[in-house]
């Protein structure tokens, strides 16, 4: 991948680390806005003794993975009763349609699968009905459903709609009147300030109480019509952009006040300061991921605004602080969208996908890491491009560059080598970790995407042409490989502008997904980290005792372990994860959307059951 000599890099490599630090020391000295945490040195203590950290989690793992399958609800009156308790209300009308239509196309029912919609809808019972219904007719594209019938309403063209679309269209017989509005966009747009979030919960909680103190004959079950010819007042919600600010002062405030994104200060985005990477990681164990929510949480994350393009510089900002129901496919931890499935996964484009022939075995497949990709992430210029994640995920594994770093100190151009002792990493102490990731890894860019404009200025440079002046240096353009990727046994895949669309592909292959994000989809709550795939931090310090973990060095791996986890990954998402499932979320969660945009809400319930139950 790198095509200058180990001795030229070494000299830029020092060359830089030297105005690197110039900067860091006149920002210390003159500004303020430093932030804190980044800097907390690791906790070296050792797991116990002849063991490796990430047995213990997959044990942990596979434990959660059993004790989620003992919640299955194979009857409505399963389903039922376990909605009430984990919802604190009735379910709503038409969840016994629901039950059965998930029944008849063999779903596995566990009510902690849909963890999600509750996440994203319970706020909106802190606004009034007939506000979320003038909100989500003021806006477009937006799919309305009209008498079971789902069309789309746009101003322009919608790409990514249609799809959308489709899948609405594949349940809308079941569905009351609705008004559906789209995020379009790579980027999350509402981020509501967490003070604010805490009131309309406090709202939500309240209306709860209140159906207890009602009778289940008194509930009823018909949706309020739509009529489009009632006049309303345009919504017109005020969106932040690029001469707001960072994005990243725009996203925090999303998190609670004593998180401690919300307590450091921001970094100027208009110097480059040395790679944040040397933090001890708190949703780690031993450096491993335990915590994966807490992982791709931002709020616990400062040091993301230095080492993720969606906070460097996005392609794109178009933020609200404003509550309003806004569909998307993924979304950052503090984001308010409603998620449901991504348009690419419903659609199966074979660019993301791979085609269908995912299921060559196992021990055929090269013992090896693949990547391909293009080098998105944001708007990546030669003074900013360092911070980005997969321009370094792609330098941490080449061994031209780990070599570099560790006779510079640890450290390169775009990133800092974790500490050998503290991840197990018998080729780092042995000297050998640069030959090790040779050996076991084919990564490359096929589209280095790079922005040479200066910040503000137009640019008309040719977004065709894949080559870049500042990074081609650091590396060379490789062909794509389209299906052949499923030739090897490791997929690592990290996020792009927003979330990767290529997951559900990689899981449903039978090599191993090496996951890392910080973005939220709506299936997140059925996949067990460890379990189903492997979960790695975006800081990518977990990479090579990940590789090491499984392909082994200097003796036997644990293969084994990898096969386990990558079969069952595939056989769970091949039950969880089809287009019927989630035909089933999104029936699912419109249903509860329709409730919460109901003048009647708090009198709209499936009580059916109860009221058997009280006849007898």
């Amino acid at each position: 991948m790198v095509k200058v000599s180990l001795l030229k890099l070494q000299f830029v490599s020092l060359i830089f680390s030297a105005i690197l630090f110039t900067l860091g020391f006149w920002l210390l000295t003159n500004r303020t806005n430093k932030p804190l945490g980044f800097n907390i040195p690791y906790n070296h203590a050792g797991s116990s003794q002849g063991s490796h950290p990430i047995d213990q989690l997959i044990l942990k793992a596979d434990a959660e993975w059993r004790s989620l399958l003992a919640k299955e609800a194979k009857s409505f009156n399963a389903a039922a009763d376990q909605y009430r308790r984990r919802r604190g209300r009735h379910p709503p009308p038409g969840f016994k349609e629901w039950f059965e239509f998930a029944q008849s196309n063999n779903a596995i029912i566990v009510e902690d699968f849909f963890d999600q919609i509750y996440d994203d809808l319970n706020p909106f019972w802190g606004l009034q009905p007939s506000e979320i219904r003038r909100q989500a007719r003021s806006l477009t594209p937006r799919i309305a459903v009209r008498n079971h019938k789902a069309t789309a309403v746009t101003e322009t063209e919608a790409l990514g709609l249609d799809s959308w679309l489709s899948l609405v269209q594949s349940i809308e017989r079941y569905l009351p009147d609705l008004d559906l509005p789209f995020n379009l966009m790579d980027e999350s747009r509402i981020v509501v300030p967490s003070e604010t979030m805490a009131e309309y919960i406090k709202k939500e909680r309240a209306s709860r109480q209140e159906r207890r103190d009602k009778s289940p004959a008194e509930f009823i079950t018909e949706y309020t019509a739509i009529t489009d010819e009632d006049k309303f007042e345009q919504f017109e919600p005020r969106f932040l952009g690029t001469n707001d600010g960072q994005f990243w002062d725009m996203a925090r405030v999303g998190c609670p006040p004593d998180s401690p994104s919300r307590k450091s200060h921001s970094i100027n985005p208009d110097f480059v300061l040395p790679v944040a990477m040397d933090n001890f990681l708190q949703h780690s164990q031993n450096g491993y991921v335990h915590n994966w929510t807490q992982s791709k949480d931002i709020c616990w994350r400062p040091e993301m605004q230095a080492l993720h393009g969606t906070f460097i510089e996005p392609i794109s900002i178009s933020t609200t602080h404003e509550l309003f129901p806004l569909f998307g496919g993924s979304k950052l931890s503090v984001n308010n969208e409603i998620l449901i499935p991504p348009a690419t996964y419903w659609a199966k484009g074979k660019q993301y996908s791979g085609g269908s022939d995912h299921s060559g075995e196992w021990e055929s497949k090269k013992d090896s890491l693949i990547w391909r990709g293009i080098a998105s992430g944001g708007r990546n210029r030669v003074n900013n491009w360092t911070g980005f994640h997969r321009h370094r995920l792609l330098a941490m594994l080449n061994g031209t560059s780990v070599t570099a770093a560790e006779q510079n100190n640890s450290h390169f151009v775009n990133f800092i080598l974790p500490s050998y002792d503290y991840y197990h990493l018998a080729s780092g102490r042995d000297g050998r970790l640069p030959e090790f990731v040779e050996e076991h890894v084919d990564v490359g860019f096929i589209h280095l995407v790079c922005d040479p404009c200066a910040p503000g200025q137009p640019c008309n440079h040719d977004l065709t042409d894949p080559h870049c002046s500042y990074t081609e240096p650091y590396f060379s353009l490789v062909p794509k490989m389209s299906g052949k990727q499923y030739d090897y046994k490791y997929l690592p895949d990290v996020d792009g502008n927003s979330v990767s669309g290529r997951y559900d592909g990689h899981l449903l292959s039978t090599s191993l997904p090496i996951k890392a994000t910080i973005y939220n989809e709506w299936h997140d709550s059925r996949l067990v980290p460890w379990a189903h795939f492997v979960p790695m931090d975006s800081t990518f310090l977990d990479i090579y005792g990940i590789m090491e973990y499984f392909i082994g060095y200097a003796g036997a791996g644990h293969d084994h372990v990898a096969r386990r986890i990558a079969l069952s990954g595939k056989l769970w998402a091949e039950k969880v994860l089809r287009p019927e499932d989630m035909q089933i979320y999104v029936y699912r969660l419109l249903l509860e959307y329709a409730r919460i945009c109901d003048d009647r809400r708090e009198m709209l319930g499936d009580t059916e059951d109860v009221l058997w139950v009280m006849r007898m």
